[in-house]
């Protein structure tokens, strides 16, 4: 029977045939297409390494990820300060993945200026918690410089040698020195009066000034038991010359209390 006479023919035996031949042109389709065009054109079964990029220039990344058959995609972008500017500062897929060739490898520029941020308020605090504060605000902990105050605290923060405000903006990384107490004070400076003060408020005075209790003696012939102690007279004398956490020595009496005269106690 001719081929052409096939398809004219109704019986079942010809259904059969026809069907038969659709069936083995869809095969010989598929296997071409599953078996041959798919694998060449996905690269089933071949895998490239990607290589590590970061350091890399933005300007050597083409010709570079080429050898490997990889492509790349700038998604994002951060600082660093150890990398140079447009430089690759991550990636991904990541260094030594095993990825099809033509891949494209996602990465994160290193801008060319670091983003700003506020110097945090630092006065009056210890140089620990400035130490935490500035790395937890990515600043760095630059030179200590040290002044007579009877305090180890923060006195001033200083930014390429100048003088920075708490809320000031500066590059992020910056290095920020700290001019801070040196715990002893002034060489010397000036002692106040506790004169006429009573006991407990000249205590105050004493711990406000950095300045210790020293001897505490009553006054000859005065009497303070039951009533409130007042300071007569002290050592060193106001406007005497200390040093932070020398001692100062009361002598205490009632209030209204009157030192005997030298003569009346030679001749009673």
């Amino acid at each position: 029977m001719e081929l052409k006479n096939i398809f004219k023919d109704d019986s079942i035996g010809a259904l059969l045939k026809h069907l038969g031949i659709v069936v083995g042109i869809l095969s010989f389709f598929c296997i071409i297409y599953f078996y041959i065009y798919l694998p060449n054109v996905t690269h089933h079964g071949e895998t490239v390494k990607v290589p590590d990029l970061k350091g890399m220039r933005v300007e050597e990344l083409q010709s570079f990820l080429k050898k490997y058959s990889l492509r790349f995609l700038v998604n994002d972008s951060s600082y660093s300060d150890s990398l140079p500017p447009l430089s690759v500062t991550r990636q991904f897929p990541f260094s030594g993945a095993e990825v099809k060739p033509n891949r494209i490898v996602y990465i994160s520029l290193n801008r060319v200026s670091p983003p700003t941020v506020p110097v945090p308020d630092l006065i009056d605090g210890s140089v620990i918690n400035a130490k935490a504060v500035l790395k937890s605000n990515e600043l760095k902990l630059g030179r200590l410089f040290y002044v007579p105050d009877p305090f180890r605290l923060v006195k001033e923060l200083k930014c390429g040698g100048k003088s920075v405000a708490a809320g000031t903006r500066v590059p992020k990384g910056s290095v920020v020195d700290l001019i801070i107490g040196d715990g002893n004070g002034p060489a010397d400076y000036v002692v106040g009066s506790l004169v006429g003060d009573t006991y407990a408020v000249a205590l105050k005075k004493l711990l406000a000034w950095n300045l210790h209790l020293g001897e505490v003696e009553i006054m000859k012939g005065a009497d303070t038991t039951g009533v409130q102690a007042f300071v007569y007279k002290q050592y060193p004398a106001a406007g005497d010359s200390v040093r932070v956490g020398d001692p100062v020595s009361l002598w205490l009496a009632q209030k209204g209390y009157q030192e005997p005269d030298k003569k009346d106690e030679e001749n009673p």
